[in-house]
């Protein structure tokens, strides 16, 4: 039986955390840009709406679990 592996520290999570953040923001704003110049253009006002809304907010969903995953405390164990 092995012992478990201990994971990332806080330091180096904020730091993967920090990374992936900029590309998640970078990516989704191309995509989202993508999209409305493309097929959101073709829908009727309210998809428009709706897909605009979906584009402009939707970042916020993963962004907030990565933030969350970058917060958590060490699992290591605390010696007196």
């Amino acid at each position: 039986m092995s012992a478990p592996r201990p994971g990332l520290s806080a330091r180096s999570r904020k730091f993967v955390g920090t990374v992936l953040l900029v590309f998640l923001v970078l990516g989704w704003a191309l995509a989202a840009m993508a999209l409305a110049q493309g097929r959101v253009t073709t829908l009727p006002a309210l998809g428009q709406f709706v897909a605009y809304v979906v584009l402009g907010v939707g970042w916020i969903v993963p962004a907030g679990l990565l933030i969350r995953w970058m917060q958590r405390h060490d699992r290591r164990s605390e010696t007196l």
